[in-house]
Protein backbone atom coordinates (compact mmCIF):
# COMPACT_ATOMS: atom_id res chain seq x y z
CA UNK A 1 0.00 0.00 0.00
CA UNK A 2 1.63 3.27 -1.10
CA UNK A 3 1.91 6.30 1.17
CA UNK A 4 0.47 9.73 0.27
CA UNK A 5 2.67 12.16 -1.64
CA UNK A 6 3.04 15.94 -1.50
CA UNK A 7 2.64 17.06 -5.12
CA UNK A 8 3.25 20.63 -6.34
CA UNK A 9 2.38 21.98 -9.80
CA UNK A 10 4.25 25.20 -10.60
CA UNK A 11 1.81 26.98 -12.92
CA UNK A 12 2.61 30.43 -14.27
CA UNK A 13 -0.50 31.93 -12.62
CA UNK A 14 -1.25 29.59 -9.69
CA UNK A 15 0.91 27.11 -7.79
CA UNK A 16 -1.22 24.06 -6.96
CA UNK A 17 -0.38 21.95 -3.93
CA UNK A 18 -1.96 18.59 -3.19
CA UNK A 19 -1.68 15.58 -0.92
CA UNK A 20 -2.23 12.69 -3.30
CA UNK A 21 -2.66 8.99 -2.64
CA UNK A 22 -2.57 6.93 -5.83
CA UNK A 23 -5.50 8.26 -7.91
CA UNK A 24 -7.09 10.30 -5.12
CA UNK A 25 -6.34 13.91 -4.13
CA UNK A 26 -6.90 13.88 -0.36
CA UNK A 27 -6.57 17.66 -0.04
CA UNK A 28 -5.42 20.53 -2.21
CA UNK A 29 -4.95 24.28 -2.26
CA UNK A 30 -3.34 26.89 -4.48
CA UNK A 31 -1.41 30.12 -4.05
CA UNK A 32 -0.64 32.97 -6.44
CA UNK A 33 2.45 32.15 -8.49
CA UNK A 34 3.69 35.70 -9.15
CA UNK A 35 6.12 33.79 -11.38
CA UNK A 36 7.70 36.91 -12.87
CA UNK A 37 9.31 37.60 -9.47
CA UNK A 38 10.99 34.21 -9.23
CA UNK A 39 10.62 31.07 -7.16
CA UNK A 40 12.86 31.76 -4.16
CA UNK A 41 10.43 34.29 -2.65
CA UNK A 42 7.58 31.76 -2.98
CA UNK A 43 9.23 28.84 -1.17
CA UNK A 44 8.14 29.96 2.36
CA UNK A 45 4.53 30.29 1.12
CA UNK A 46 4.68 26.85 -0.49
CA UNK A 47 6.06 25.38 2.74
CA UNK A 48 3.24 26.96 4.74
CA UNK A 49 0.59 25.71 2.31
CA UNK A 50 2.00 22.18 2.53
CA UNK A 51 2.01 22.25 6.35
CA UNK A 52 -1.56 23.56 6.39
CA UNK A 53 -2.69 20.65 4.22
CA UNK A 54 -0.82 18.13 6.38
CA UNK A 55 -2.44 19.55 9.51
CA UNK A 56 -5.84 19.51 7.85
CA UNK A 57 -5.41 15.81 7.07
CA UNK A 58 -3.83 15.09 10.48
CA UNK A 59 -0.69 13.81 8.78
CA UNK A 60 2.99 14.28 9.62
CA UNK A 61 5.96 14.11 7.25
CA UNK A 62 6.59 10.55 8.51
CA UNK A 63 3.30 9.55 6.85
CA UNK A 64 4.43 10.90 3.46
CA UNK A 65 6.39 9.02 0.76
CA UNK A 66 8.05 12.12 -0.67
CA UNK A 67 7.57 15.50 -2.32
CA UNK A 68 7.34 16.02 -6.08
CA UNK A 69 7.39 19.22 -8.11
CA UNK A 70 6.04 19.57 -11.64
CA UNK A 71 7.90 22.57 -13.08
CA UNK A 72 7.96 24.38 -16.40
CA UNK A 73 11.25 24.30 -18.24
CA UNK A 74 13.93 21.72 -19.00
CA UNK A 75 14.30 19.49 -15.96
CA UNK A 76 17.17 17.12 -15.10
CA UNK A 77 15.14 14.42 -13.36
CA UNK A 78 18.31 12.50 -12.38
CA UNK A 79 20.19 15.36 -10.71
CA UNK A 80 16.80 16.78 -9.65
CA UNK A 81 17.23 20.35 -10.78
CA UNK A 82 15.88 22.92 -13.24
CA UNK A 83 18.36 23.28 -16.10
CA UNK A 84 16.65 26.02 -18.12
CA UNK A 85 13.40 27.92 -17.82
CA UNK A 86 11.67 30.59 -19.88
CA UNK A 87 10.78 33.72 -17.87
CA UNK A 88 8.40 32.04 -15.38
CA UNK A 89 10.33 31.40 -12.11
CA UNK A 90 13.50 32.60 -13.83
CA UNK A 91 15.70 32.07 -10.74
CA UNK A 92 14.80 28.36 -10.44
CA UNK A 93 18.00 26.98 -12.08
CA UNK A 94 20.03 28.57 -9.26
CA UNK A 95 17.97 27.04 -6.43
CA UNK A 96 18.83 23.70 -4.80
CA UNK A 97 15.26 22.45 -4.47
CA UNK A 98 16.33 19.07 -3.20
CA UNK A 99 18.14 20.78 -0.30
CA UNK A 100 15.09 22.98 0.37
CA UNK A 101 12.86 19.88 0.49
CA UNK A 102 15.23 18.12 2.88
CA UNK A 103 15.52 21.13 5.20
CA UNK A 104 11.80 21.94 5.16
CA UNK A 105 10.31 18.44 5.33
CA UNK A 106 13.16 15.86 5.50
CA UNK A 107 11.51 14.02 2.58
CA UNK A 108 12.75 12.39 -0.65
CA UNK A 109 12.51 14.81 -3.58
CA UNK A 110 11.42 14.32 -7.21
CA UNK A 111 11.09 16.89 -9.99
CA UNK A 112 9.84 16.64 -13.58
CA UNK A 113 8.71 18.86 -16.43
CA UNK A 114 5.08 19.88 -15.92
CA UNK A 115 3.80 18.62 -19.29
CA UNK A 116 5.48 15.25 -18.71
CA UNK A 117 3.90 15.10 -15.25
CA UNK A 118 0.47 15.92 -16.72
CA UNK A 119 0.85 13.22 -19.38
CA UNK A 120 1.87 10.72 -16.70
CA UNK A 121 -1.27 11.57 -14.73
CA UNK A 122 -3.43 10.99 -17.82
CA UNK A 123 -1.48 7.87 -18.82
CA UNK A 124 -1.72 6.18 -15.46
CA UNK A 125 -5.20 7.30 -14.37
CA UNK A 126 -6.95 9.26 -17.13
CA UNK A 127 -7.74 9.35 -20.84
CA UNK A 128 -4.47 7.72 -22.02
CA UNK A 129 -4.70 4.84 -19.53
CA UNK A 130 -5.07 2.02 -22.06
CA UNK A 131 -2.40 3.18 -24.52
CA UNK A 132 1.33 2.49 -24.88
CA UNK A 133 1.82 5.44 -27.25
CA UNK A 134 0.36 8.79 -26.21
CA UNK A 135 1.05 12.49 -26.73
CA UNK A 136 -0.18 15.43 -24.66
CA UNK A 137 -0.54 19.01 -25.90
CA UNK A 138 -1.15 21.68 -23.27
CA UNK A 139 -2.62 25.03 -24.33
CA UNK A 140 -2.10 27.69 -21.69
CA UNK A 141 0.30 30.56 -21.01
CA UNK A 142 2.53 28.76 -23.50
CA UNK A 143 2.14 25.53 -25.46
CA UNK A 144 3.52 22.42 -23.77
CA UNK A 145 3.86 18.83 -24.91
CA UNK A 146 5.04 15.41 -23.78
CA UNK A 147 5.17 11.91 -25.23
CA UNK A 148 4.98 8.29 -24.13
CA UNK A 149 6.40 5.89 -26.72
CA UNK A 150 6.17 2.11 -26.51
CA UNK A 151 5.20 2.30 -22.86
CA UNK A 152 8.02 4.65 -21.78
CA UNK A 153 7.94 8.34 -20.87
CA UNK A 154 10.17 10.12 -23.38
CA UNK A 155 12.93 12.22 -21.80
CA UNK A 156 15.95 12.07 -24.11
CA UNK A 157 19.68 12.39 -23.45
CA UNK A 158 19.44 16.09 -22.53
CA UNK A 159 15.90 15.98 -21.07
CA UNK A 160 14.30 17.89 -23.97
CA UNK A 161 12.67 15.01 -25.86
CA UNK A 162 8.94 15.45 -26.36
CA UNK A 163 8.49 18.69 -24.42
CA UNK A 164 9.30 21.36 -27.01
CA UNK A 165 6.17 21.08 -29.16
CA UNK A 166 5.41 24.74 -28.48
CA UNK A 167 8.70 25.54 -30.21
CA UNK A 168 8.03 23.68 -33.44
CA UNK A 169 8.51 26.21 -36.24
CA UNK A 170 5.22 26.64 -38.11
CA UNK A 171 5.97 30.03 -39.72
CA UNK A 172 9.59 30.45 -40.74
CA UNK A 173 8.85 34.09 -41.62
CA UNK A 174 7.32 34.68 -38.19
CA UNK A 175 8.43 36.69 -35.17
CA UNK A 176 11.26 35.86 -32.79
CA UNK A 177 10.13 33.66 -29.90
CA UNK A 178 11.26 33.87 -26.26
CA UNK A 179 13.37 30.77 -26.96
CA UNK A 180 15.34 32.61 -29.67
CA UNK A 181 13.81 30.64 -32.54
CA UNK A 182 11.59 32.17 -35.22
CA UNK A 183 7.91 31.48 -35.90
CA UNK A 184 7.30 28.97 -33.11
CA UNK A 185 3.80 27.72 -32.30
CA UNK A 186 3.90 29.92 -29.18
CA UNK A 187 4.60 33.10 -31.16
CA UNK A 188 1.57 32.34 -33.37
CA UNK A 189 -0.90 31.31 -30.65
CA UNK A 190 -0.37 31.41 -26.89
CA UNK A 191 -1.63 33.47 -23.99
CA UNK A 192 1.70 35.21 -23.37
CA UNK A 193 1.74 36.49 -26.98
CA UNK A 194 -2.00 37.15 -27.30
CA UNK A 195 -2.14 40.87 -26.46
CA UNK A 196 0.69 41.56 -28.90
CA UNK A 197 -1.05 39.52 -31.64
CA UNK A 198 -4.28 41.43 -31.06
CA UNK A 199 -2.68 44.90 -31.07
CA UNK A 200 -0.81 44.11 -34.29
CA UNK A 201 -4.15 43.64 -36.06
CA UNK A 202 -4.93 46.68 -38.22
CA UNK A 203 -8.55 46.74 -37.02
CA UNK A 204 -7.75 46.33 -33.32
CA UNK A 205 -8.98 49.77 -32.24
CA UNK A 206 -12.36 48.99 -33.79
CA UNK A 207 -12.60 45.71 -31.89
CA UNK A 208 -14.50 45.19 -28.63
CA UNK A 209 -11.26 43.74 -27.27
CA UNK A 210 -9.61 47.16 -27.40
CA UNK A 211 -11.49 48.08 -24.22
CA UNK A 212 -10.03 45.15 -22.23
CA UNK A 213 -7.14 45.74 -19.82
CA UNK A 214 -5.81 42.25 -20.61
CA UNK A 215 -6.80 39.88 -23.38
CA UNK A 216 -7.24 36.16 -22.86
CA UNK A 217 -8.62 33.33 -24.99
CA UNK A 218 -11.90 33.33 -23.12
CA UNK A 219 -12.49 36.86 -24.49
CA UNK A 220 -11.27 35.88 -27.98
CA UNK A 221 -13.70 32.96 -28.26
CA UNK A 222 -16.55 34.97 -26.72
CA UNK A 223 -16.20 37.98 -29.03
CA UNK A 224 -15.58 35.76 -32.07
CA UNK A 225 -18.92 34.06 -31.37
CA UNK A 226 -20.52 37.51 -31.33
CA UNK A 227 -19.05 38.42 -34.72
CA UNK A 228 -16.08 40.62 -33.75
CA UNK A 229 -13.84 40.39 -36.83
CA UNK A 230 -10.53 40.79 -34.97
CA UNK A 231 -11.48 38.09 -32.48
CA UNK A 232 -12.51 35.82 -35.36
CA UNK A 233 -9.13 36.32 -37.06
CA UNK A 234 -7.22 35.59 -33.86
CA UNK A 235 -9.37 32.56 -33.09
CA UNK A 236 -8.89 31.13 -36.57
CA UNK A 237 -5.12 31.80 -36.60
CA UNK A 238 -4.81 30.14 -33.19
CA UNK A 239 -6.83 27.08 -34.18
CA UNK A 240 -4.66 26.68 -37.29
CA UNK A 241 -1.45 27.03 -35.25
CA UNK A 242 -2.56 24.48 -32.65
CA UNK A 243 -3.65 22.09 -35.39
CA UNK A 244 -0.23 22.40 -37.06
CA UNK A 245 1.41 21.68 -33.70
CA UNK A 246 -0.83 18.63 -33.17
CA UNK A 247 0.01 17.26 -36.63
CA UNK A 248 3.74 17.79 -35.99
CA UNK A 249 3.44 15.92 -32.68
CA UNK A 250 1.65 13.05 -34.41
CA UNK A 251 4.26 12.87 -37.17
CA UNK A 252 7.11 13.03 -34.62
CA UNK A 253 5.88 10.51 -32.04
CA UNK A 254 3.34 8.22 -33.78
CA UNK A 255 0.77 8.17 -30.93
CA UNK A 256 -2.48 6.26 -30.70
CA UNK A 257 -4.02 9.13 -28.70
CA UNK A 258 -3.52 12.89 -28.41
CA UNK A 259 -4.68 14.34 -25.09
CA UNK A 260 -5.47 18.07 -25.04
CA UNK A 261 -5.26 20.02 -21.81
CA UNK A 262 -4.49 23.48 -20.34
CA UNK A 263 -6.50 26.55 -19.38
CA UNK A 264 -7.48 27.44 -22.96
CA UNK A 265 -9.36 24.14 -23.17
CA UNK A 266 -12.24 25.89 -21.39
CA UNK A 267 -13.17 26.54 -25.04
CA UNK A 268 -12.80 22.84 -25.92
CA UNK A 269 -16.16 22.71 -27.71
CA UNK A 270 -14.59 24.88 -30.42
CA UNK A 271 -11.03 23.57 -30.25
CA UNK A 272 -11.39 19.79 -30.29
CA UNK A 273 -13.67 19.44 -33.36
CA UNK A 274 -11.44 21.83 -35.32
CA UNK A 275 -8.17 20.07 -34.45
CA UNK A 276 -9.73 16.64 -35.00
CA UNK A 277 -10.90 17.67 -38.49
CA UNK A 278 -7.50 19.13 -39.44
CA UNK A 279 -5.68 16.01 -38.22
CA UNK A 280 -7.99 13.76 -40.21
CA UNK A 281 -7.40 15.93 -43.29
CA UNK A 282 -3.65 16.45 -43.05
CA UNK A 283 -1.88 13.98 -40.72
CA UNK A 284 -0.14 11.11 -42.51
CA UNK A 285 -1.51 8.15 -40.57
CA UNK A 286 -2.25 5.37 -43.07
CA UNK A 287 -2.89 2.95 -40.20
CA UNK A 288 -6.03 4.83 -39.11
CA UNK A 289 -7.17 7.74 -36.95
CA UNK A 290 -5.47 9.14 -33.84
CA UNK A 291 -7.91 9.45 -30.94
CA UNK A 292 -8.26 13.13 -29.95
CA UNK A 293 -9.46 13.50 -26.36
CA UNK A 294 -9.81 16.26 -23.78
CA UNK A 295 -7.89 15.50 -20.58
CA UNK A 296 -9.74 13.70 -17.79
CA UNK A 297 -7.96 15.90 -15.21
CA UNK A 298 -7.38 19.29 -16.88
CA UNK A 299 -6.50 21.01 -13.60
CA UNK A 300 -4.84 18.22 -11.64
CA UNK A 301 -3.14 15.71 -13.98
CA UNK A 302 0.35 16.96 -13.02
CA UNK A 303 -0.41 16.31 -9.33
CA UNK A 304 -1.38 12.72 -10.16
CA UNK A 305 1.70 12.36 -12.33
CA UNK A 306 4.04 13.56 -9.60
CA UNK A 307 2.39 11.21 -7.09
CA UNK A 308 3.10 8.31 -9.44
CA UNK A 309 6.71 9.45 -10.02
CA UNK A 310 7.49 9.90 -6.32
CA UNK A 311 6.20 6.41 -5.54
CA UNK A 312 8.15 4.97 -8.49
CA UNK A 313 11.33 6.73 -7.31
CA UNK A 314 10.97 5.16 -3.86
CA UNK A 315 10.85 1.59 -5.20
Amino acid sequence: MSKPVIAIDMGGTRIKIGIVKDSTILASSSISADSGNGLKNKLPYIEKAVRDLLNQQELSCEDIAGLGIASPGIIDSHEKKVLSIDKKFGDAPGIDLQKWCRQAFNLPFTIENDARAALLGEWKYGKAKNYDNAVLMSLGTGVGSAAVMEGKLLRGKHFTAGILGGHFVINYKGEICNCGNKGCVETEASTWKLTSIAKDNNSFLDSKMASLSSIDYEAVFKWAEEGDSVAEEIRDQSLQAWSACAINLIHAYDPEILVLTGGIMASSSHIIPYIRQKIEQHAWTPWGKVNIEEAAFPGSAALYGMSYLVNTDQK
